[in-house]
């Protein structure tokens, strides 16, 4: 799946890369010659060109589930990469449903993964980090990070300092 994204800066980007690895099931509609699909096909061509469904990380069963209860669908073992691969896909698909759900969806899980980054347990939070996107986990992470650097702080980090010249008096004017 490739719609150019080397022209949009992102040529290098491992995550970029991986989330275009996603299979996508296709039908070919013309047939095209010198192409193989299969490494074990025996002719190096397709009987016609091409259709492309909606990937099943995106079907009705998986809206679904993430409607009845979206914090605890397992996104990651459905696509790791499951809001960027959405982006992707749903121009070329040309579903106009995709973006929305991907928001109800992220709306839907954002406020879980923030509290539990702030208070699950280690043995909680693995638990839950196993059903997490590449993208939750990356905002769980900063979550975590942000709530230590707080507590750092305010248990003991640089604080305010009174400057030394409003300790002194002034002297009076004769």
């Amino acid at each position: 799946m490739n719609d150019g994204s080397a022209r949009n800066g992102n040529y290098y980007d491992i995550d970029d890369i991986l989330i275009e690895e996603e299979l996508v099931p296709v039908v070919f509609h013309k047939s095209a010659n010198g192409v193989k699909v299969d490494p074990s096909a025996e002719k190096d061509s397709v009987e016609e060109a091409v259709s492309i469904s909606v990937p099943t990380c995106f079907n009705q069963k998986t809206r679904r589930e993430i409607q009845a209860d979206a914090a605890n669908v397992d996104l990651r073992s459905r696509c790791p990469h499951f809001y960027e691969f959405g982006c992707k896909i749903a121009p070329i698909v040309g579903d106009r449903t995709i973006g929305k759900m991907l928001l109800s969806t992220f709306q839907m899980r954002y406020k879980e993964i923030l509290t539990k980054a702030h208070t699950a347990a280690y043995t909680a939070a693995s638990k839950f980090l196993k059903v997490l996107t590449n993208e939750e986990t990356n905002l769980y992470a900063a979550a975590q990070s942000s709530m230590a650097a707080f507590k750092k702080w305010r248990i003991g980090g640089p604080r305010f300092q009174k400057a030394s010249v409003l300790g002194r008096k002034r002297k009076p004017i004769d």
